[in-house]
């Protein structure tokens, strides 16, 4: 068995840069098109496997190129991919992503193979006998809610990304450990608009009375915060100059959730978790921006 299971999207992303993003009825020229191993759940078990964690991804590509491609690159990553699944006669997922001048990106999502992800008993086993189950909201919303329980049940530790930002059922909260939003997200799911760490801590309070354990809200060159019942704990954001944000969260949270593995404080861990979102948004793409273990603490101690 594995210390982490991922479950969760696997897409090939297809990139153009642009000097900004267009308005609708908007058509404007951008650079090349650039096509990279993605999706949020495939993304989030790739940085864990470059930070040394011990982890699995649960997920389906299509009997395409583009999905023995995602499984190839997970491989190399050093991610178990026996439980990744080729679906016939179905594509693989995709992401149409526009990058601007600043980093900054808007995402289009085609699901694909990812619509076919369901609980088998031998994936009910997997996640039983993990630590951590990860799981993301680019595979269908019941088969989240019914991961999540089979966890909760068994005491093992549950952090949601809730990306996309959807509506979730009230009885889900209460088995969530660590909800780990962006502000957009945050804000959508808390109905307070955050522009500042008090309007956050008002956000995740909103969350933390839902029944959800910890709350950690990425804000971008805002830093980050972890707020518990207990009080808030928040790290600043590194200083660099990005150059695309689309794998940053993804890195951010595979930082934190390797981290929680080898039992640092919580503090450690979401320094650990900022300085791995830090460096990716200095690279290109989503997978092949992840930090190595070994650049992510050359980082850490150039940024003391």
């Amino acid at each position: 068995m594995v210390d982490i299971v991922v479950l969760g999207s696997l897409n090939m992303d297809l990139a153009i840069r642009v000097p900004r993003i267009p308005a609708p009825g908007e058509t404007i020229s951008g650079g090349n098109l650039n096509s990279s191993c993605g999706g949020k759940g495939a993304n989030q078990a790739a940085a864990i496997a470059r930070l040394g964690g011990e982890v699995a991804m649960v997920g389906c590509v299509g009997q395409d190129d583009f999905g023995r491609q995602l499984r190839a690159a997970l491989e190399d990553a050093g991610v178990n991919t026996d439980f990744t699944t080729a679906i016939p006669e179905v594509p693989t997922g995709n992401a149409v992503i526009l990058v601007d001048q600043k980093g900054e990106n808007c995402i289009v999502l085609s699901a694909g193979a990812n619509a076919q992800v369901n609980l088998t008993p031998t994936i009910q086993n997997l996640i039983e006998n993990a630590q951590i189950l990860l799981v993301q909201l680019e595979i269908p919303l019941p088969v989240v809610v019914e991961a999540i329980r089979v966890a909760h049940l068994a005491g093992v530790t549950v952090i949601l990304n809730p990306a996309p930002a959807a509506a979730l059922p009230e009885e889900l909260y209460p088995m969530v450990d660590y909800l780990i939003p962006n502000e957009t997200e945050a804000e959508q799911l808390s109905g307070i608009k955050i522009h500042d760490q008090k309007s956050a801590e008002n956000a995740a309070k909103v969350l933390l009375y839902r029944g959800v354990k910890r709350v950690a809200i990425t804000m971008g060159d805002q830093g980050a915060i972890l707020v518990t019942e207990k009080g808030t704990d928040n790290v600043p954001a590194f200083k660099v100059t990005p150059l695309d944000t689309t794998g940053a969260g993804d890195a951010f949270i595979g930082g934190f959730t390797t981290a929680l593995t080898e039992g640092v404080a919580l503090h450690e861990a979401l320094r650990f978790a900022a300085g791995a979102g830090a460096l990716a948004a200095t690279r290109e793409g989503a997978q092949i921006s992840l930090p190595s273990r070994k650049e992510l603490e050359e980082f850490l101690r150039q940024h003391q």
